[in-house]
């Protein structure tokens, strides 16, 4: 088949969303109000028209496998094909263990029996599942397609953080240096948003493993540079990857804003998330609701601005919520005073508390927690 196949990385890896991956892996931290953060990358998929899509897990991924169940929400469940989770504890026994992946050439090497026996379609998009983006991935292949690519590597002119991958491209769109790691960033920001033949990416696996190598990042893109083709996509719109609770937060104050939602958003690319059926959410007479996302099933009986609040949040009377992000089953009892707060899953604050986070520096309430 003539289109491509997908893959997307969920396991854990070093970052820095501290309490919010006590409990689950990064892909399906909540976010928006309604969405996990590897919704973006399934939806992209999906309306490119990929059928097939295998997702690489490690860790705690109960709260991924729950989410994502039989793919149906993103019209994956099918007979032949579809959604395929791949949990790394399947395949211990070839790895000697279930320690940390080293990287995605690991990882990789792990479902090479899925490479090659699985695949049906002539090419492969590697993907995060921490990446927040709505990008045409058909075009993209047709880019590669057309350019004549080995890989193509879709990047971003707008810098990011020093650890991200950087590239330089020469005036036809080559790439030309690959670098990590830099003091003072410079060149396109790579997105770790990939497409290759599957002839090419089983060949690049077995090599790799076969030198004991690992990271797609070093061993492939920067080692292989002068050997392969390697050519840009840039995409300069809106992309954020979370990786700290920092630029989670302000990743998520950003969906305030009308136009960041416009983008993310668009009819022609909707966004597909896991259905919850929830009755409309109340807003008390004497109670308010400014600038704030809120999703279904909420009791806002206080005050809420400037706030995302996922499904079955509680804000009780004379509460005021400012700032905040109440993931599902929170509850704000009466004159209690949250800003600048990250509440996980069925935290409770009691009645009369008073927290205050920062813009820079928001305070992370763990699941379950009562203050």
């Amino acid at each position: 088949m003539k289109g491509m196949h997908g893959i997307i990385f969920s396991y854990e890896k070093k970052t820095g969303l501290r309490e919010l991956i006590e409990h689950r892996i990064h892909g399906s931290v909540p976010i928006g109000g309604e969405y996990r953060v590897v919704d973006f990358m399934l939806s992209n998929m999906v309306n490119a028209g990929i059928q097939d899509v295998g997702i690489i897990m490690h860790g705690k991924c109960q709260s991924m496998l729950d989410h994502l169940g039989n793919g149906k929400h993103w019209d994956l469940s099918r007979k032949h094909g579809g959604l395929t989770l791949l949990p790394a504890f399947a395949y211990a026994e070839s790895r000697g263990g279930v320690e940390k992946f080293h990287g995605k050439v690991e990882a990789l090497a792990c479902v090479l029996d899925y490479l090659e026996e699985d695949i049906r379609q002539d090419y492969v998009v590697l993907a995060d599942s921490d990446l927040v983006i709505n990008i045409p991935l058909d075009d993209v292949l047709q880019d590669h397609i057309a350019s004549g690519a080995d890989i193509t590597c879709v990047c971003t002119s707008i810098p990011g953080e020093s650890s991200d991958t950087y590239f330089k491209l020469d005036d036809t769109g080559r790439i030309i240096d690959t670098a990590y790691d830099l003091y003072a960033p410079e060149g396109y920001r790579g997105l770790s948003l990939y497409i290759l033949s599957r002839e090419l990416l089983v060949r690049l696996v077995r090599d790799c493993m076969a030198h004991n190598l690992y990271s797609f990042r070093r061993d492939i893109l920067q080692a292989m540079g002068d050997k392969l083709n390697l050519r840009a996509y840039v995409w300069d719109g809106y992309a954020a990857r979370i990786s700290t609770v920092q630029n989670y937060y302000e990743r998520s104050m950003e969906l305030l804003r009308g136009d960041i939602r416009a983008e993310l958003f668009c009819p022609e690319r909707p966004i597909y998330a896991k259905e919850n059926d929830a009755c409309s959410s109340y807003i008390d007479p004497s109670g308010e609701c400014v600038n704030s996302l809120i999703a279904d099933g909420c009791d806002i009986q206080g005050s809420v601005r400037n706030s995302i609040l996922f499904r079955g949040v509680k804000v009780e009377k004379g509460a005021q919520v400012d700032g905040c992000i109440l993931f599902k089953g929170t509850v704000v009892k009466k004159d209690a005073v949250l800003r600048g707060i990250i509440a996980d899953k069925n935290v409770t604050v009691q009645e009369g508390r008073t927290l205050i986070g920062h813009e820079h520096y928001p305070l992370v309430l763990g699941r379950g927690s009562e203050v």
